[in-house]
């Protein structure tokens, strides 16, 4: 594909930079990172697209990763196996992400995001503590389940991943909301690493777009962490809310056709 201007890699290194905020706090990333490439590189394939996304999201998913690891010290015993058979989910999702279209899978993450939405709406104290709903190998096979499904749908497709496991962790398991996303970041870094691993021999990772992107999203990132940490679980609750209805309004109105 043609070079990128430096207008619109200024524009792509912004998306970065809020996408790594947002996806610190609450996940989601992905649903800013994705169409802002989408609209920046119209002749980019969409393979191209989803690794291009996958190496700026690691970026800053390490950098928030690892202050909510040390800020949080999640237990092992579960961000483990969590890690594993998502990591495991995303190989096989990136394996078949250029067989499936994008237009499948939208009908289905807006209803998920509404229904997710709806219930932490109406359910005021959902995730403002940790009361684990399993325990022992029941709560390492929930986990694991968790990070395969999640995974693969992170490895074909991607958008509102971290957001579907910061609200699993809290509905399934029964993390609070910050618990949840220490975790969720976790997760995440291993499903972003094992698509990378995908794609990247396949050549289509836009290099240059990557680095731009990723560095904005190492600053983003680094600030979300920081901010969830510092303000607790009820930010994080209500940052949850806030941007799983604008992740309902944009691809709601994708789905309608009302933004074509």
């Amino acid at each position: 594909m043609d070079d990128v201007s430096a207008t619109v890699l200024v524009l792509l290194g912004l998306a970065g930079l809020a996408a790594g905020f947002v996806d610190a706090v609450v996940g989601g990333g992905g649903l800013i990172q994705l169409p802002a490439l989408l609209l920046g590189l119209p002749s980019a394939s969409t393979v191209q697209v989803l690794a291009t996304n996958k190496v700026a999201a690691i970026s800053g998913t390490t950098v928030s990763a690892a202050t909510y690891y040390r800020r949080i010290r999640p237990d092992p015993r579960t961000f483990l196996p969590l890690m594993a058979f998502a990591f495991v989910g995303s190989a096989a999702g990136a394996l078949v992400a250029s067989q499936i279209p994008r237009d499948a899978f939208e009908p289905i993450v807006l209803v998920a995001l509404v229904v997710v939405g709806g219930y932490v709406l109406l359910k005021p104290q959902f995730g403002d503590a940790t009361a684990l709903r399993f325990s022992g190998h029941r709560h390492t096979a929930a986990a694991m389940g968790t990070g395969l499904a999640i995974g693969f749908y992170d490895g074909a497709l991607g958008p509102g991943t971290g957001s579907f496991f910061v609200i699993t962790l809290v509905g399934l398991l029964g993390y609070s909301f910050l618990e949840a996303s220490a975790k969720a970041k976790l997760a995440n870094w291993a499903t972003n690493l094992a698509a990378i691993l995908v794609f990247a021999p396949q050549g289509a990772v836009l290099w240059q777009v990557a680095a731009v992107m990723g560095l904005c999203n190492i600053v983003g990132g680094y600030v979300g962490a920081r901010t969830a940490v510092a303000r607790g679980a009820r930010f994080v609750r209500v940052f949850f809310i806030v941007v799983v209805s604008a992740f309902i309004v944009r691809i709601g109105g994708d789905v309608l056709g009302v933004w074509s």
